[in-house]
């Protein structure tokens, strides 16, 4: 990263940092709203122990590293709220995540390395649905926390993508993958993600022109996103490799259906 660059990520870090503390001390009753949730669901037993999760990768992150991708998931599951993680997609889905990005090595990106890993939302659940009764069992309070995380998310991701790829060239613009696309329907869980991610763009031209490198996709857990890009490649080419270009296409139809551009 350049100078710029770097100041950039650490001032995004930092602000992050800062809101997870702030979420956290404003919501003490969450993790037992959590738990709450995960008992409805018939969840197995584990250990509660982050409520909101700060993405700890981000510190292992140096200024000599190349961020040539953004991935954003949905919130922290179980495996990423444990205090000997405090780390977004350690679980199965980021294991195929990173499994994709070694057997694929031609697009030169090291999932671990190059990547910005954040979500929609670090306010933990086990399963993403059990945001919806967190939200309702924690009234007006918890629902309003969830929104504005949201938010928060939303317009601050979007200003660290294009104030990365400002100091950038043209042919090194950083992408940003939004993965896990059902929630971003309308009626679903992130909705205003959805509305002020595509808003925080369109602020001013330089911004907007960066929206050509928001792509969406399916995601990684349960390997869906693999088999939505083996059907979307049979049906569109043959004999081709998986490359930027196939991706780009297939994360520029999914932007469509979600964003209608």
């Amino acid at each position: 990263m350049t100078d710029n660059q770097w100041k950039i990520f650490c001032d995004f870090k930092y602000d992050l940092k800062k809101m997870v503390a702030k979420w956290n001390e404003q919501s003490p009753n969450l993790v037992d709203l959590q738990k709450h949730a995960a008992k409805i669901a018939k969840t197995p037993d584990y250990p509660f122990e982050t409520p909101i999760v700060y993405n700890l990768a981000l510190e292992e992150i140096s200024k000599n590293d190349e961020i040539k991708l953004i991935v954003i998931g949905d919130n922290p599951g179980k495996d990423e709220q444990l205090a000997r993680n405090n780390k977004y997609l350690v679980g199965q889905a980021g294991k195929i995540a990173e499994g994709f990005f070694k057997r694929n090595e031609s697009l030169g990106i090291d999932f671990r390395k190059n990547v910005i890993i954040l979500n929609k939302t670090p306010i933990h659940s086990a399963k993403t649905s059990q945001l919806k009764t967190i939200a309702k069992s924690g009234g007006e309070k918890i629902s309003e926390l969830i929104k504005e995380s949201q938010i928060w998310m939303a317009k601050r991701t979007a200003q660290l993508h294009t104030e990365l790829n400002r100091q950038t060239s043209d042919e090194n613009k950083t992408e940003l993958w939004l993965v896990g696309y059902s929630e971003l329907k309308d009626k679903g869980l992130f909705l205003h993600y959805r509305d002020e991610l595509k808003k925080s763009y369109f602020i001013d031209e330089i911004s907007k022109s960066e929206w050509q490198n928001v792509l969406v996709f399916q995601h990684f857990s349960m390997n869906r996103f693999t088999i939505d890009l083996k059907n979307f490649m049979e049906k569109n080419c043959t004999n081709c490799e998986i490359d930027r270009k196939i991706l780009r296409e297939l994360g520029k139809i999914h932007r469509n259906e979600i964003f209608g551009d």
